[in-house]
């Protein structure tokens, strides 16, 4: 007969070997793709508004993030605030895809990361709809979340979702358009769009926003077949810049918006889920140091689609390494200085 001593051994056992697959399958991952788990990867930094937690001092954390720019740039923020609280960070960038990074977390092998509400509810907890006012749908994955042991921080401005947008340089020529609204007073003729394979597909894609907006698919009147290009991820914003379409899907902080000029419709209808990031702590954790809350709440509240855009732009369009913009951006706001 196991005992409960021996049985909580066991358990112990089992996960500390699914953990182990999941860090190996992550490092092939990195491996495949030329990619290297980060280790050290931010400039050495001074104090600033950020303090030393007294108890955190010298104690492990690690911060993981996924493989994507503003992933990258986010997790690096989070290197650099943890480090400035004076935990010892291992910084583990770079993980390929959402999932891993989540089971990562679940599991117990990574205290901290960035994610978004959206991603969460819709992904994560296979929500068939997302809510419509942001801080509901906050507030629905933090509640869900703490059975998994998960606290989410509070929630960014920054709403990182899908949206159209146009080249502004020809806006006069579609009536100065704004809203995703006044889509269904524009000739049939000017309704191009450029939009990804996925996006065309979804249950929350092109089909259903042209419906929740009072426009047919495949109708002259409508949405003509031959209006909608599908280009490959990435491809939609050079598209629309050269005037393929006139409308193209984008990311909302996307840092190309800016850098071509591009400008966002408002989804005045609501009908994009929210995808505002939020820092995840295991509960555990936060429990252990509560003011990890007090450390990174006024680096969320600085963070908009603005300078979201501003950042991701340093990376994608100026070239700038990731940890580089993280950093700036950390002395920039005063939470850390240059040593």
């Amino acid at each position: 007969m196991i005992t409960r001593t021996q049985h909580r051994g066991l358990r112990r056992r089992a996960r500390l070997t699914v953990t182990t697959a999941l860090l190996a399958t992550v490092a092939v991952a990195l491996t495949g793709c030329g990619l290297k788990p980060a280790t050290a990867f931010v400039p050495a930094a001074g104090p600033g508004s950020i303090q030393e937690i007294p108890a955190a001092v010298g104690q492990p954390i690690t911060v993981i993030g996924k493989n994507y720019t503003e992933a990258l740039v986010l997790e690096k923020i989070a290197v650099l605030a943890m480090q400035a609280a004076g935990f010892d960070v291992t910084d583990l960038a770079n993980v390929p895809g959402s999932q891993p990074v989540r089971n990562l977390m679940l599991s117990g092998s990574a205290d901290i990361s960035w994610d978004y509400t959206g991603t969460a509810w819709l992904v994560y907890m296979a929500q068939e709809k997302g809510l419509e006012d942001p801080q509901e749908q906050w507030q629905a994955v933090h509640d869900a979340d703490l059975a998994n042991g998960i606290t989410w921080l509070q929630r960014a401005k920054m709403n990182n979702t899908y949206a159209m947008a146009v080249r502004s340089e020809a806006l006069p020529d579609l009536q100065n358009i704004s809203t995703l609204s006044e889509l269904a007073e524009l000739d049939a003729a000017d309704r191009t769009f450029c939009i990804e394979p996925e996006f065309n597909s979804r249950q929350d894609g092109m089909d259903g926003m042209l419906t929740a907006y009072g426009i047919e698919r495949g109708t002259a009147d409508g949405v003509p077949d031959e209006n909608i290009g599908i280009y490959d991820t990435g491809a939609v914003y050079a598209a629309t810049d050269r005037g393929a379409c006139n409308f193209g899907e984008v990311f909302t902080t996307d840092g190309r918006i800016e850098a071509l000029d591009l400008t966002v419709l408002e989804d005045d209808k609501n009908y994009f889920p929210s995808y505002n990031a939020s820092v995840n702590v295991r509960t555990e954790i936060i429990e252990q140091y509560p003011a990890i809350a007090d450390v990174f709440n006024p680096i969320t509240a600085a963070l908009s689609n603005d300078v979201m855009r501003r950042l991701n732009g340093l990376v994608d369009v100026e070239g700038e390494q990731p940890a580089d913009v993280a950093f700036d951006w950390m002395v920039e706001e005063g939470f850390i200085s240059r040593p």
